[in-house]
C-alpha cells in the first residue's frame, strides 16, 4: 500500500505533509473527524458519513469547507492508496479550524480550516466469530458527545484502561445508564429484542448503530430505542458492539464474567450475517 495523504487541497506522501504549531486543532483538540469504511475500495454508507461531517461541522461553527468536492477527494484517495486491494479499509478526515494566534475563543475574521485525510487498510484486532471482551467504566466525557469531536483524550484514556484489563473495548455508565462504547454503539439482547441507547448528547449518531436498527425494522427483530439501566447490562442474554470498522461484533466477557453461555449468541449472529448482506448489496 502507497502512503499517500490529502492535506488542504494536495494529494501528498505523508512524508511531506507539515502542519503549523499554531493550528488549533494540535493547540485546543478544536476540530471534528469522520470515519469512512470501504470494501474493495468502494466505500460504505458515504453519503451518511459526510452528512454527520457537515452536523459536526455547523455544531462548533466551522464554515468554508466544500463537503461534496471533499467526498471526491476521498475517492481519490482511497484509489491513490490502491485501497482496492485491500478487502476492508478506511479513509479518515479531519477538520481543524485552522491557523491563529493562541486564544480560547474563536479567531475574528476569515481563518481557513485545515483538511486532512488519509486511507489505510483496516487489520481486524478481533474475531468475529469468537467475540470479545469489554469492561465498564464511568463516563468522564464532556456532554456533547454527539459532535465527532478529536478532542478524545477521555475515550484514548477508557479504552486504555480496557487493554490493561486485557478487553477490546471500555462501555460507558453514566448516572447509572450504559451508553456506548469508546469508539463503538452498544447493544442488548434481552428475551430476543434488541435494544440500545436512545439518541442524546451522550451518544455519537453512529451510523452503524442507524443501520442496524433499519435491519431490525426489515427482519421483524423487535427492537427499540431505550435507557438500559446497568443491572440490564450486566444480566443481558447478549451484548453486540456496532461501528464502522467493528461493524457487528459479540461481546462475550463483561468485566471478567461471561456475557451468556461465553460465544457469540444467536440475534448478534444473525444480525452481523444481515449487516454483512446488506453491505454487500451496497457495495
Amino acid at each position: 500500500m502507497k502512503d499517500i495523504v490529502y492535506l488542504n487541497g494536495l494529494l501528498l506522501p505523508s512524508s511531506e505533509a507539515k502542519l503549523s504549531v499554531n493550528d488549533r486543532g494540535f493547540i485546543f483538540g478544536d476540530g471534528v473527524y469522520e470515519v469512512i469504511a470501504t470494501y474493495d475500495g468502494r466505500p460504505f454508507e458515504m453519503k451518511r458519513h459526510m452528512d454527520r461531517l457537515r452536523y459536526s461541522l455547523g455544531e462548533i461553527s466551522i464554515e468554508g469547507v466544500d463537503i461534496d468536492a471533499l467526498g471526491e477527494k476521498a475517492l481519490e484517495l482511497a484509489a491513490a492508496n490502491n485501497l482496492e486491494a485491500a478487502p476492508m479499509g478506511l479513509v479518515y478526515m479531519q477538520i481543524t479550524r485552522g491557523c491563529a494566534p493562541r486564544t480560547h475563543a474563536f479567531p475574528v475574521g476569515k481563518v481557513e480550516p485545515t483538511v486532512y485525510m488519509y486511507a489505510a487498510p483496516v487489520n481486524a484486532k478481533w474475531d468475529h466469530k469468537v467475540g470479545a471482551a469489554a469492561i465498564t467504566l464511568s463516563d468522564t466525557r464532556w456532554s456533547r458527545c454527539d459532535i465527532k469531536t478529536v478532542s478524545l483524550l477521555a475515550n484514548c484514556m477508557a479504552n486504555q484502561a480496557a487493554h490493561d484489563a486485557g478487553a477490546l473495548e471500555a462501555i460507558f455508565l453514566r448516572d447509572g445508564m450504559a451508553l456506548e462504547g469508546t469508539h463503538t454503539s452498544m447493544f442488548v439482547v434481552v428475551d430476543g429484542e434488541v435494544r440500545t441507547a436512545p439518541k442524546s448528547n451522550y451518544i455519537l449518531p453512529s451510523i452503524t448503530r442507524e443501520l442496524v436498527l433499519e435491519i431490525c425494522d426489515e427482519a421483524g427483530i423487535p427492537a427499540r430505542e431505550t435507557h438500559i439501566p446497568e443491572a440490564v447490562l450486566r444480566n443481558a442474554d447478549e451484548i453486540f458492539l456496532a461501528g464502522t470498522t467493528t461493524e457487528v461484533l459479540a461481546i462475550v466477557q463483561l468485566d471478567g464474567k461471561p456475557v451468556g453461555d461465553g460465544k457469540p449468541g444467536v440475534m448478534t449472529t444473525r444480525l452481523r450475517q444481515l449487516y454483512s448482506e446488506r453491505r454487500l448489496a451496497a457495495v
